[in-house]
Order: structure tokens, then sequence, then C-alpha cells
């Protein structure tokens, strides 16, 4: 890693800041809102068949705007059927937005919510340590995978969590996404920590083949416009470049020439086009549903 940097996750304020802009700007939520739309209800189409209760497990869910909608698709197709779900979220504030999220929402009633203010692996180590012996008919797993320290591991022990016709969401960037492109180049130049794993759908997809686990994978395009951090001193387009790279205030800390480096990439096609004067960094997801053993 250049000297002078330091990952974006050391500051929570900004780590925050600079996520709500990223979501403003790309279609991230409307990409996932389709695949709940479209994909959804045939994933979880057999998950709940002789069951007389559900249960659901999200991990690392946020503030759980997506959590909501993709209970609304298992309760349509398990109408009146109890889920127990628990609910895996480090963040204070996020795991707070969550359940301000769930006291507004109606139609919630046949649910009851189980909170672990926990990282994955502190869940992990509950579960082994408790014995505890809950499967899970759906587990879901978007955009967190970058968080854990052990990825074979962790998939493995959530995969061992799985009921009989179970199903594994992971929700992750595309190996074909401008993220991708930025990692494999500038990975290890950027303020890498135990905290954050460069890693894409491409690569978990690798892992479960070479374990033989059942698994279907559905393409998410989705964009982001970065024109302003090409602005100089335009203050979203600092923490956009924080997101992109991971790294808190990149601009006023990164070496010159691996500023430059990055800027000229991000305007390249490996990472971005141009549209109506617009530059969109290729945001795409990969969607993973992996089958219970």
């Amino acid at each position: 890693m250049e000297t002078g940097m330091r990952s974006l996750l050391s500051d929570n304020g900004r780590y925050v800041e600079s996520f709500r802009l990223f979501l403003k700007n790309s279609t991230e939520h409307e990409c996932m809102q389709q695949f709940i739309e479209t994909r959804l209800p045939d994933v979880v189409s057999s998950i709940g068949d002789g069951k007389t209760v559900i249960n659901v497990l999200g991990v690392g869910s946020g503030s759980g705007e997506i959590d909501l909608k993709i209970f609304s698709k298992i309760q349509a197709r398990y109408p009146g059927v109890p889920i127990n779900t628990d609910i895996v979220e480090p963040s204070p504030e996020q795991l707070l937005s969550y359940m301000e999220r769930v006291a507004k929402t109606p139609g919630l009633e046949n649910i009851n919510f189980t909170w672990y203010k926990k990282t994955s692996a502190e869940f992990e180590l509950q579960v082994k340590k408790e014995k505890l012996e809950t499967k899970y008919d759906f587990i879901h797993m978007i955009q967190m995978m970058y968080y854990v320290k052990d990825v074979p591991a962790t998939v493995k022990f959530f995969r061992s969590l799985l009921a009989p016709n179970g199903k594994l969401l992971i929700i992750l960037v595309s190996g074909n996404s401008g993220w991708s492109t930025l990692w494999k180049k500038y990975g290890s130049r950027l303020p890498l920590n135990d905290l954050c794993l460069y890693i894409t759908a491409g690569d978990i997809a690798d892992m479960l083949s070479s374990e033989g686990a059942k698994q279907e994978c559905y393409e998410l395009p989705s964009d982001m416009v970065i024109t302003e951090c090409f602005i100089d001193g335009n203050r979203n387009g600092d923490l956009l470049l924080d997101f992109l790279t991971e790294t808190c205030d990149f601009n006023k800390n990164a070496p010159p020439e691996l500023r430059e480096e990055i800027i000229q990439d991000l305007k390249s096609p490996g990472c971005s086009s141009v549209k109506d004067g617009k530059i969109i960094f290729n945001n795409n997801l990969s969607a993973i549903v992996v089958e219970s053993d």
C-alpha cells in the first residue's frame, strides 16, 4: 500500500456519507429491486413447502430496505405462514434504521425479528459456542462479503445452516464490473485492511464450483454517475472517489502519481462509458443462488 492513506472504514461518518451518495448516484438498489421483482419469486418458490414456519437469516442487512422487499415475495408465495428472521448487522446506526423501517411498514405482522448487532464472524462464533441448531430456509448476504476475513470458510459455514430446500443468496459486484478492473490493477496500492477484501461474484462462483455446490448466477446491470469525480474541489466528487478507492480523503492523501493513474482509468472503457456528457461507471452486480446440499 502507498503510505499516507487510510481505509475509508476508519472514519465511520465519512463512510456513511460517501455510501449514501453512492446509492443516490447509482442504480444499485434499482437493479436489486428488479431482480427481486422478476427473479426472486422463482428462487423462493419451494423454500417453505410443507413447513409451518419459514426461517430467514439476513447477514449484513444494513437498513433493511432490500430485506423488506425480499419478505414481500416470501409472503406472497406463502401467505399467512409465520416467518422468523434473524438479522445480523454490526452497524448500530444501520440496525436502528432497520428497526425504524420495520415499525413504519405495514403487513409485517407475521414476521418475528431477532436482532444481532454483530459481524458475520461474531454471529458464527455465537452459533458454534451456544450450539444453536436453527436451520434457515433462506439466507441472504447482500454486498457484505467484502467485509469477512475468510471468504471460503464463511460461505461454507452459512451453507451449513441451510435447511432442506433452503437457498443462499449472495449479491456482490460482478467480475466484469468497473470495480473488478480497479481492484485487479490497484488493490495492492490501496489501503486494504483486515476489514475489506477486493472480491467479486466471479471469485465466489469459482469457489463454489470447486466445492461442487449447485448454484445459479444472474447478472444485474447497474451504473453510477461519477462525473463529479473529475471536478477539482467538488465535495461530492471527493466522497465518490473515497468510496471507489475505499480510501479516506483519497484526493488529499493519495500520492499524485497514483491519483492521476486512477483518475485516468476511471474514464477508461474498462471502468466507465460516456453518455449524454456524463461519465457512467460500470457498477454491475451478480446474484448467486446456492441450493442446500
